[in-house]
This record gives C-alpha cells, structure tokens and sequence, in this order.
C-alpha cells in the first residue's frame, strides 16, 4: 500500500495530464500538482522540518492549502490543520497540544500566526511563497512514510467540550477512501465538488480520496449557495458533500434545482430535517445521508441515494470493513430497535488523542472506538443516529433525545432552525428547553407545544422555548450546542412559557 504523497505520485504516473485540482483561479494536472507538493516540500525540509515532524496550517481554502496537504506528506511529516476562524486564545492552546516544528500561513492569517507561534513553534512562521523560495532547487525526493506514522491530526470540532487532537494515520485514511468508494461507487472521470473547510474532515478525506482514485478535486474556497448551485445545474459535478443546512441554503437559491449527472450528494454532521429528505425524493436529488466523526476519518455508515426512501431516517448500514456494534446502558449489545451507544470497528480508526492517553483508553476498547453517540440498528442493519451521550437529556428518568425534538420542530412550516438543550428543575431533574430560528412571525410558544405534542410523547416536550437570529455552529455545521447551554446560562433562560 502506497502511503501520503505515494497516492498522488501514483496518480500523477498513471495520469499526468488528468485534472488534479480545479480552483475559480486556475486547473492543475496531477503532474503540476505533484511538482508543485514537491517543491513546497524541499521548502519545508530547508525549513528545518524532518521525518515525523508536525506541520501546523492557518490557511483559507485554495490550490496553495492542497498541494501543501501533499507537500507535508512528501517531507513524511505529519499535517496539522487549524481552523482560521478560531480565536487567538483558542490557536495558542491548540499549538501548545500539537508542538509543531512549523507554522504554514497565508496572507489573510499572518497576524494571527505571528502572534501564535511563540507558544509552541520551533521555527519562525512561513508563508507559501517563503517555502517556495527555500525550496527552488532541486525538488525533494520524497518520503515513504510507513501506513502507521500519522498522516494528520485534526482537532475534534470541540461541540462537547476542548478539543482533542485525534491522531489518523496514512493506513486510516485509505482504508477511509477505499471504504467510500467501495460504498459510493467511483469512475475515472469523478469529479468532486468540494466546498466544506479543509481542516475538517469532511473537506480533507475528499482532498485525499480524489489522490488515491487519480479524480478531479473541484475546490470552492468559500460555501458560496448560489456559485454551488450554478456548479451543480451545469452537470459538471458528479459528487458533492454537504452539511443539511448547506443544502437547505442551496435549495432556497434554486428551489427547482436539477443537478445532472449528480450521483451523490452526502450529508452529514447533525440530523436532516424531515422536509429536507422529502424535497430530495419529490426531485429527485440524490441525497445519500452519512454518518461519520474525525476519529474515524470520515464516514462509517452511509445510505445510497437509491435507497433514500426505504432506509428513511437512516445514515445507511456501515461502510464496506467497518463494524457497528449497539451497547445498551447495562454493557451488552442492544438488540435491533433497542438504543445504545454507537462502538465502530474498522481499519480506518484513529491511532489515539495526541498527548491524552486516559482520553485515548476510554475512547478505544479492544480494537473498538467508543463514539460517545447513541443510535439503534434497524432490522435492516441501517444505522440510525439519535444523539451523543452528553447531549441526552434525563427527565423524570425518561430519556429525551434533543435530535428527535429538534426534527419534530423543524417539520413546523415557520421553523427554519431549532435546538434542544436540557435545563434543571426541581422536580425533573432536567427538562427539555426549545431555541428555534423562525421565518417570519414567531410562533407562539403554545403553537409550537401543540404541534409537537400531535408528533412526541409529553415527556419528550420542551418546557419553554426561546428565538434567536441565528445558532451557534462550526465552520463544519455542527450545532455548538454546548456553547448554547453556555449562553443561555450566562444570560438567564429567556423563556416563553407555554
């Protein structure tokens, strides 16, 4: 098994003149690509930077963060992407886990890097153009990394509390991308429209996957609704993946949107609204509803688009090698239809938390990742997600799942987002508490518990409901939902009473 830069030279020997990479700016081939990852790479080796290493990323989205992906991987380092939108604060404490030898920035991240870098980085701060610069001579040979070393560590997107720094190794992510395309189907002319944040790894498996396929990357820097939307009318886009708020965005843009030669659209990171999945079948889009998390590097289960209507409220059964197992609150496996949480085994499992070997123990039993979500297994071996461990909400002994509430809400005809987060009380123990983004006039506490109590038991009903503009999410889309609770408890629960 070819391991880092060995997928994309493998690609580029096999298809040189192959579009690698289709930026707004510009097309690469896969042999410009590989010459251009070269290249950087003799910059990062001039900069000090050996085997084994890690590299830090504070970059915008675009042609330079992707060869440099490669490059890192030439240098046989190991990539670190941080997020550009984190605070100052937030990058300091993430630099002083991941103790790179370097820092890679662009111009928009300059300030924020050289004020970083001090706390943790060997080297002085460098942009693309300076490794370049370093790296003019011959290009590097490149390294052969074995399929162990870690290839990336990516920072858990923090929603349940301080990120960890999970440790995904090159035999990770091909076993990852080989899983996908053995489940989603791959041909020579693929082209992958990607416009979800390369840090994540939502955006950085597609980056890797169209490397090891030798197929075309089509990178958007930035989600914009409107340039996605004209991309996919054009049928020049065979796979695309997106968060369900993304696709709501993209619908309320084209609302007769038709996306020829689409295969697959996958959607992921948090619930899809019901209304979602049923504008899909009446136009035939062809969602395909995933589940995944960062220490599994990507996807785990995923449902085709041809099974849309049938796996309904499913993410689909797991991938091709990748195993699922149910544990019920007592330790045993949950029978099918019975709750439990979610254990994955497969090879595409992270190596363990960067620096955190208690974390790393509790999070990996015998081969098997402990996932923190809860979820059931239908008779059909599809996987349906119903929340993570933290976010259960324990009312009068009853369990409240805030993804099942959240759904019910988001069917209202004016509820264009919701979130449900449990608050104290006395005599519960927890309850239920509603935060709904509305269109137009808000409606009234009393209609929305009415409408909900016709599709959820009593228990299951928020006891009060506040309205925001807008909720907290990750770049990626996830709901902060522990940052809500934070805000709600710094500002005092501003309720409506029913």
């Amino acid at each position: 098994m070819t391991a880092g830069f060995g997928w994309l030279a493998r690609s580029a020997a096999r298809r040189p003149g192959h579009p690698a990479l289709e930026t707004s700016g510009r097309t690469l081939s896969y042999a410009e690509l590989a010459e251009r990852a070269l290249r950087l790479a003799a910059g990062l080796a001039e900069a000090g930077v050996r085997p084994g290493a890690r590299v830090a990323v504070l970059m915008d989205a675009g042609a330079d963060y992707v060869a440099l992906i490669h490059a890192v991987s030439a240098a046989g380092a190991c990539l670190v992407p941080l997020g550009p939108r984190l605070t100052e604060p937030e990058l300091r404490g993430l630099l002083a886990d991941a103790r790179p030898a370097l820092l890679v920035h662009d111009d928009a991240n300059a300030e924020s890097a050289l004020r970083c870098a001090p706390v943790a980085v060997e080297a002085e701060p460098l942009d693309v153009p300076g490794l370049e610069s370093r790296g003019r001579g011959q290009p590097l040979d490149p390294c052969e990394p074995r399929p162990e070393d870690d290839h990336a560590v990516l920072f858990t997107s923090g929603t349940t509390g301080r990120p960890k720094g999970a440790r995904l190794s090159n035999a990770a992510q091909h076993a990852s991308a080989r899983a996908s395309a053995l489940r989603l189907g791959s041909s020579p002319a693929e082209r992958w429209l990607l416009c979800l944040p390369l840090h994540h790894i939502g955006g950085l498996a597609v980056v890797l996957r169209c490397a090891i396929d030798g197929t075309t990357v089509v990178l958007h820097e930035r989600f914009d609704p409107e340039r996605v939307a004209r991309a996919l009318s054009a049928g020049e886009t065979t796979l695309v993946s997106l968060v369900p708020t993304m696709l709501e965005r993209i619908f309320e843009q084209r609302p007769g949107l038709r996306a020829p030669g689409l295969r697959a659209a996958l959607l992921g990171g948090g619930p899809i609204p019901e209304a979602l999945i049923e504008r899909c079948l009446s136009t035939g889009f062809p969602a395909a509803p995933t589940y995944g998390l960062t220490e599994a590097a990507s996807q785990v289960a995923t449902l085709v688009p041809a099974e849309l209507e049938s796996g309904r409220g499913s993410a689909g059964p797991p991938l091709p090698g990748t195993r699922l197992r149910l544990i019920g609150d007592g330790g045993a496996t949950a029978a099918a239809g019975e709750p439990g949480e979610i254990w994955v085994r497969g090879p595409q499992l992270m190596s363990g938390y960067l620096g955190l070997p208690d974390e790393t123990r509790a999070a990996l039993r015998g081969g098997w990742l402990r996932t923190g979500d809860f979820g059931r297994l239908d008779s059909a071996g599809r996987l349906h997600v119903l929340d993570r461990r933290d976010d259960l909400i324990v009312s009068g002994g009853e369990n409240v799942y805030p993804r099942e509430v959240e759904a019910a809400l988001l069917a209202h005809p004016r509820v264009r987002d919701a979130a449900v987060v449990a608050r104290s009380d006395p005599e519960w123990g927890q309850v239920p508490h509603a935060v709904v983004v509305c269109d137009g006039p808000e409606p009234p506490p009393a209609e929305l518990r009415a409408w909900l109590r016709e599709r959820l038991a009593a228990f299951k009903l928020p006891r009060g409901f506040s309205y925001r503009a807008g909720l907290p999410r990750t770049a990626s889309g996830k709901l902060q939902r522990r940052l809500l609770r934070e805000q709600l408890d710094a500002g005092g629960p501003p309720e409506a009473a029913p």
